[in-house]
């Protein structure tokens, strides 16, 4: 199988099911944020020896692969009920890791700046990714049926990617860089 088609060459591309449609398309946009937010975790995974944490970025990984499948089914139930599913279970896991690193951080008592180590900068640009996604899909649930377990799932995500960019710092012995306001 030849990884080029051709049959993109004007703007178009099939979602699940054979639908065409334009590149632009809010379900491709949506599922395509997916897929980068998919690359950002890779990224991430990819710097990190926390074996842990590794793992974890795996099952997000496979989750977002399963997210994207759903958004690419424009809503066709008997296409996603052939599909992973995505449930409670996978939001439980987020939390109970964001929770495991929270007990090791100090508390917040500011915003914080992002940066201070490169993946703690990953993680926050993972975030954003994710902060995109979420909107784009509560845009897209308007005009198509979305599971809400993955608004959801993306919600925590966002958190997750934040608490992880703080883990990563603490982990490397780099401080938080608090934003102060200044007034003038």
């Amino acid at each position: 199988m030849k990884i080029y088609t051709k049959s993109g060459d004007e703007g178009e591309t099939s979602l699940f099911g054979g639908q065409r449609v334009k590149k632009h398309h809010m379900s491709i946009q949506s599922y395509g944020t997916i897929d980068e937010l998919n690359s950002w975790c890779g990224l991430v995974k990819d710097h990190l020896s926390n074996s842990n944490q590794i793992e974890q970025l795996q099952y997000i990984q496979d989750n977002l692969f399963v997210i994207g499948s759903h958004l690419a089914s424009q809503g066709d139930e008997k296409l996603i009920s052939k599909l992973p599913s995505i449930n409670i279970k996978a939001i439980n896991f987020l939390e109970n890791a964001i929770d495991e690193m929270e007990k090791e951080l100090p508390p917040m008592k500011n915003f914080i700046l992002p940066g201070g180590h490169f993946v703690s900068s990953y993680c926050h640009l993972s975030r954003c990714v994710c902060r995109r996604a979420e909107r784009l899909i509560i845009e897209l649930n308007e005009t198509v049926k979305v599971n809400k377990i993955i608004i959801k799932y993306l919600n925590r995500l966002s958190d997750y990617f934040f608490v992880l960019s703080r883990y990563v710092l603490l982990q490397n012995g780099k401080k938080e860089q608090p934003w102060i306001p200044k007034k003038d």
